[in-house]
């Protein structure tokens, strides 16, 4: 099916189920926000600054149970997402934040594109389980396929997916692809007896849960 990347985009959140999203527009994530608009299925809540929107992603991901996702614009706007991610990947909380990117043609030459930033991916790195640029329309689906099979699978985590501008407003053949089959992190059988063992033989037991018990 022909799309354009920003139509990619929101194709591919809602194959796996995202209604909402945090976010703020800017110059080069217009292709996602005009996708949005145009086709009506995802909520967008407006927030007033990067970090504000990635904060609420991870609250929403916290109160809901489900992914959390947040929208950025490049160089700037993807680094005030920073310590919002931060406290995210602290407390295991699954976040996925989109940002864009200049052109494919400048990544890396520091030519003085606007809101250029130097290895903008790569300061996602200590805030993030899992990160990757979509290069092409084509990549867009498997990528954010891939994002959340990172974010649903072992210890949930946010994850960081950048997006070139120019590839946001280009169209392709895409097929959007099922969501991956990822199982679901099961505790160690031993642990648990051993838990069990533990319990029985407390005469004031304490349970001391952490934030996973809201998923589980």
């Amino acid at each position: 099916m022909g799309m354009t990347g920003g139509e990619a985009v929101v194709r591919s959140l809602e194959a796996h189920g995202v209604d909402t999203v945090f976010g703020i527009p800017g110059t080069h994530n217009l292709g996602i926000y005009d996708a949005l608009r145009e086709m009506g299925g995802i909520r967008h809540i407006l927030a007033r600054h990067e970090q504000g929107a990635a904060f609420m992603a991870d609250g929403y991901a916290r109160a809901s149970g489900e992914v959390g996702v947040c929208l950025s614009t490049t160089g700037p706007a993807a680094l005030n997402t920073l310590a919002s991610l931060g406290t995210a990947y602290s407390d295991s909380s699954p976040v996925l934040c989109i940002a864009s990117q200049i052109p494919v043609e400048g990544i890396g030459l520091g030519k003085g594109y606007l809101h250029e930033c130097e290895d903008q991916l790569g300061s996602f790195a200590p805030v993030t389980k899992w990160r990757a640029r979509a290069d092409t329309v084509a990549e867009i689906p498997g990528v954010l396929r891939e994002a959340f099979a990172q974010m649903q699978s072992g210890r949930p985590r946010p994850v960081a997916v950048e997006i070139p501008c120019d590839t946001l407003d280009e169209s392709d053949d895409v097929t959007i692809p099922a969501p991956a089959d990822v199982e679901r992190a099961a505790p160690d059988p031993e642990q648990v007896e051993q838990a069990v063992r533990l319990l029985r033989k407390a005469r004031r037991p304490v349970i001391w849960a952490g934030g996973g018990v809201i998923g589980s």
